[in-house]
């Protein structure tokens, strides 16, 4: 019990220092705060894994913080997306900024589209950035599912993540990019997790850019984690939180 205490300790101490300050460097009050939403089983032990991220964007001046949950992820979509409506409403009362950007990875995706969707946050989203997320599913989650006789290992979270789960179809019923939200999901086609890719993808009506990294720079090869990491995926993710046409620079660190 005392080591899981220190461990736990350490855990929150790494986080602390890697995202306790969001401000943002002299001149960027101007630009849309940003609120990393993590993926999936992404807690207190796993949050520091964003760091890199979170100081790119930082060093681009853009005040920035990390969602993460506290259950890892494993529970209900919905709940992580209600615990996202409060830090946005929090996050902006604070920078007194009208509206947020939002770069997901993952689940975070999900959980970032529910709020937009279900929890009035199209009121509250300029860009909405995804990276590898599953917006129609992965076979992964279907295994796993069809491996525990239906359970998915009793993870909500896992459940609803399978292609054709009804959070999924309701989810995806109608428009899948509401409201004046600039919606980017970027996908690797060496996507270990999210398979096929191409669920990924959302419907194209004019507010979406579906990239695919290896349509741009086909000799990188970012897995799944390494979405979050990878220079030129960054590069994009600058391009859409400026407003413009994802073009990754492909010799980016």
């Amino acid at each position: 019990m005392l080591v899981r205490r220190l461990l736990v300790a350490l855990a929150v101490l790494a986080t602390t220092l890697a995202f306790g300050s969001s401000a943002a460097p002299a001149g960027a009050a101007a630009k849309d705060p940003v609120i990393v939403v993590a993926g999936f089983t992404t807690g207190p032990l796993i949050a520091p894994g964003y760091a890199p991220l979170v100081a790119r964007l930082r060093a681009d001046g853009y005040t920035t913080e990390i969602l993460y949950y506290e259950d890892y992820g494993v529970g209900d979509i919905a709940t992580q997306s209600a615990k996202l409506r409060d830090r946005v409403n929090a996050l902006k009362a604070r920078t007194g900024a009208s509206k947020v950007d939002l770069v997901a990875h993952s689940m975070g995706g999900l959980v970032s589209r529910y709020y937009v969707k279900n929890l009035g946050g199209s009121a509250h989203v300029d860009s909405l950035i995804m990276l590898g997320t599953p917006n129609y599913g992965t076979s992964i989650a279907n295994i796993a599912s069809f491996l525990t006789l239906g359970t998915c290992i009793g993870i909500t979270a896992c459940q609803q993540m399978a292609i054709g789960s009804s959070f999924l179809n309701a989810l995806n019923a109608g428009d899948d990019t509401i409201g004046n939200v600039r919606y980017t999901s970027i996908a690797t086609s060496v996507d270990l997790i999210v398979t096929p890719y191409t669920t990924s993808f959302l419907a194209n009506d004019g507010n979406i850019q579906n990239v695919r990294v290896q349509s741009q720079c086909w000799l990188r090869f970012p897995g799944h984690l390494a979405l979050i990491l990878d220079g030129a995926v960054y590069d994009g993710v600058r391009d859409a939180l400026r407003g413009q046409t994802v073009r990754m620079n492909c010799f980016a660190l």
